[in-house]
Order: C-alpha cells, then structure tokens, then sequence
C-alpha cells in the first residue's frame, strides 16, 4: 500500500483505489497505472503484494471506504478472486452510499463477458459455487456486483490497440 498525496482535507484518506487481480496485471498495466498516477500527484491506494497472504481484508476494505475514487480493473482471472469480488461488492456500496466514483477498465477481458458472466467468469463462478463451504448470499452478491460495475463509464483496452 502506498500514497503520494494528501487529500483527507478533503475528507478522504486517498483520491483512488485500485482494485485488481495481482496475477494478472500487478507487474505490468496496474504498475504503469499506479506510476502515473503518483506522478500527478494523485494519493492512490495500492495493496501490497503481501497483504494478501494475511488475513488482512479488512484493511483494503477501509481503504476503500476512505477512497473519493475507486478504479476497477477487469482482467481474465478478476472474478477468481474472492478478494476482488469482495472488494467489488464494497466499491458498489461506496457509490451507492458515498457517491464515490467508479471507473472500471475493461484490461483485455470483453465487457460482455463480465455482464453475462461468460467465459472466464462463469468458470470462476462455477468453482466459487462448488466449494463445500459457499456463502450463497454471499456469491449472490458478487454476481449482481458484475454486470453493476460494468454499467459505468470506462475504458475497454481492447479499442487502444
């Protein structure tokens, strides 16, 4: 986790939060995203790559609730994550209930496939929905969350080639 500025005069503890698949996009398109904006200077939240391996999602979920924007980055492996899904689910709640703003990215993953939860997502899906020790309301949620998500304006990679 890092920040470059402060905004909580403004009543928020960063400008945005990035929320994202680490396997897929850490290392190379979130990298460059985060550089960019820490050169603007715009205070960003990040997890680390080692926030995970703790049980430390309560962490990323405040961060989100003290972010004025939050950035979604959709990839193949996005809905994999329950931690993603999780995230997803607070982001929506944030606008809903704070007016945050969401802006997804579409990182070489058809927006389609989000909202019919087709392809990858409905494979991610199918595991979640598996497990001996599913929270069906909670999978629920998550499957509402992604074709909300994708009802906002955004970027798709795929028309920046």
């Amino acid at each position: 986790m890092a920040a470059s500025s402060s905004s909580s005069c403004l009543g928020w503890e960063y400008d945005v939060f990035i929320s994202f698949r680490g396997e897929d996009t850490r290392t190379g398109f979130v990298s460059h995203l985060y550089k960019a904006l820490r050169q603007k200077p715009i205070n960003t939240f990040i997890d680390a790559e080692d926030l995970r391996k703790g049980d430390r999602l309560s962490e990323l979920l405040t961060a989100i609730r003290e972010s004025r924007i939050s950035i979604v980055v959709f990839s193949q492996n996005y809905a994999s994550s329950t931690w993603c899904l999780k995230e997803l689910v607070e982001i929506l709640e944030c606008n809903h209930s704070k007016n945050q703003i969401v802006f997804p990215i579409f990182y070489q993953v058809d927006p389609s496939n989000i909202r019919k939860l087709e392809g990858s997502f409905a494979e991610a899906f199918a595991k979640h929905e598996g497990r001996s020790n599913v929270d069906v309301k909670e999978v629920q949620s998550w499957r509402s969350a992604l074709p909300r998500a994708c009802n906002f304006s955004g970027w798709d990679s795929k028309e920046y080639k």
